[in-house]
């Protein structure tokens, strides 16, 4: 039996290489299929946050709208004294309506990080300034299981241009149904910030997702932000003027 030359080894090799390069999924689309999951074109949603801290424990009902990455709206419809604050996201600026005081403040990009309604979200994760598929370079690190689910394991870098609050994030999606079910978010010397994990999934607007969002920060035991859906609409009508900030003032 003859040998193989080198030449047609290495050749063969080449193509075992590139026969799993074509195997392997491409991390940035990946994330993209997960953030339009649970984006569509628009969306409109009705949802409680509950603060839970070791001493006492406060929920914010609230309803949103946003059309594709760019624009945003939230309304807090509970408890009283909140009622008719909004938020507007436009491209890359934020705005907050504060009916107390009939005053509109801009939110600058160095408050992005801060606290979100005094939760364990930030400015940036609820109106989502940063873009989880342009921002960020993407790398696939393997796979694992949340959950009983096969899921893609993806670290997410920002670019040098971006203008992003964390150093490094950590993204499980699940293979099957692009549903996010774990977030790690990592400080720029790469220490654990934040995790979010997503669970109770069910059919909502048509979609599969997880309609429940667990904010934990790492240094804060028995604190943590609870996100839960009530209702959750895709691709309906909205339009470009409903995200105005006139709006702000009258949306209920």
């Amino acid at each position: 039996m003859k040998r193989l030359s080198p030449m047609l080894l290495a050749a063969i090799g080449v193509l075992f290489v590139a026969f799993a390069a074509m195997a392997q999924p491409d991390a940035k689309e990946i994330v993209r299929k997960a953030d339009e999951h649970l984006r569509g074109q628009t969306n409109k949603a009705e949802m409680t946050m509950r603060l839970e801290r070791p001493d006492w424990s406060r929920e914010i009902s609230m309803k949103s709208w946003a059309k594709g990455t760019q624009q945003a709206l939230i309304l807090i419809t509970a408890p009283a004294r909140d009622e008719g604050t909004t938020f507007l996201k436009r491209g890359n600026e934020v705005w907050n309506w504060v009916p107390a005081v009939e005053k509109v403040i801009k939110i600058p990009p160095s408050m992005m990080m801060q606290s979100w309604m005094g939760s364990d979200f930030t400015n940036d994760d609820l109106v989502k300034e940063s873009s989880i598929v342009e921002d960020y370079q993407h790398t696939l690190l393997g796979d694992t299981t949340i959950a009983d689910r096969d899921c893609w394991k993806i670290q997410m870098i920002p670019k040098e241009e971006a203008a992003v609050v964390w150093g490094k994030v950590l993204l499980w999606v699940d293979k099957q149904d692009d549903l996010q079910l774990r977030v790690e978010y990592f400080d720029e010397d790469e220490e654990l910030i934040n995790v979010m994990e997503m669970s109770d999934i069910k059919m909502m607007g048509g979609r599969l997702i997880p309609a429940r969002m667990e904010m934990s920060p790492v240094d804060e035991p028995g604190n943590k932000t609870i996100l839960t859906y009530q209702s959750l609409d895709f691709n309906i009508k909205i339009k470009d003027n409903f995200f105005s900030e006139q709006n702000m003032k009258r949306v209920r």
